[in-house]
């Protein structure tokens, strides 16, 4: 039998149009009454609209619009109908926004201030719309097409592109303005990171011990988290035994650290960032 897809629910669709609705927005204040007012742009094709709308009469908002559309037509086979349509309905109503904000009084006109509540407001509406299947910049779909073909991380594509945007307008807006950007995309960027993984991120972490069945047993006991067992092969001593693999969140590390060195102070433990958790039984067992 064919699998289907599972369908979004009532519930699903309106939190998603919420969030997608209230990121939207947000990052149009961040750009029409803190960032643009003082000259300072944000990365990918919002950037660049920034400096199209700042040598020409046309607004700000027409340009997002309309340099993302041919991306997200390019890429509309690459990354899906709903994040495609969801993508479409964020850039729209964020185009519609500022257009309507273009005229309207800054909050400040301190750079500074503009750089920090500017790349706040940035970072958490960009988060929004990325957490609940969105985007509001075509340049992801570029750099993920591009990484294709010329085998480039998706990441390093997206790098290269900001910083000949930022060189760019260091020659509209001059240099301080192009520092200033860069200052307010970092803020922006560590903002996202934490609303779309959220506070309490992840870490998967591997133990190698021959105290593997105290140790799981310890974790579960004491940390309440649940752990699977992995049948390794010493490459040197050519011994069966098995590794403990287990997700913990990041405050939970130093404590499962002591936990193991308690039981095998001689154990392996490596810890690694996981950028989701979905499914399983990741939610804590109650320790009583």
């Amino acid at each position: 039998m064919a699998k289907t897809h599972k369908k979004l629910t009532l519930g699903d669709f309106l939190k998603r149009f919420i969030f997608i609705t209230l990121g939207a927005v947000l990052m149009a204040v961040a750009l029409e009454l803190f960032l643009v007012p003082n000259q300072v742009i944000d990365g990918g094709i919002t950037g660049i609209s920034i400096v199209l709308s700042a040598i020409t009469p046309v607004p700000l908002g027409l340009f997002i619009f309309l340099i993302n559309i041919p991306f997200l037509l390019v890429g509309y086979k690459q990354i899906g109908k709903t994040f495609a349509f969801s993508t479409l309905y964020g850039i729209a109503l964020m185009s519609l926004t500022t257009l309507w904000l273009h005229h309207a009084e800054p909050f400040t006109n301190e750079k500074i201030l503009a750089v920090l509540f500017g790349g706040l407001l940035l970072g958490l509406g960009v988060g929004m719309v990325i957490r609940f299947g969105g985007s509001l910049d075509g340049t992801e779909i570029v750099a993920i097409l591009l990484s294709k073909k010329m085998r480039i991380p998706v990441g390093q594509i997206i790098m290269f592109i900001n910083v000949f945007i930022f060189i760019i307008a260091g020659f509209v807006f001059g240099w301080d303005s192009a520092m200033y950007s860069i200052f307010a995309y970092y803020i922006a960027s560590k903002v996202m990171d934490i609303v779309v993984e959220g506070l309490d991120e992840s870490k998967s972490v591997t133990i190698i011990s021959n105290e593997y069945e105290e140790i799981a047993e310890a974790i579960t006991n004491r940390l309440g988290r649940n752990s699977t067992f992995l049948y390794a092969r010493g490459g040197y001593s050519k011994e069966d035994t098995q590794m403990i693999y287990c997700v913990v969140t990041r405050l939970e590390v130093a404590k499962l650290k002591a936990i193991v060195q308690e039981i095998d102070s001689k154990a392996f433990i490596s810890v690694q960032h996981v950028a989701d958790v979905m499914g399983g039984s990741f939610e804590k067992k109650s320790i009583h």
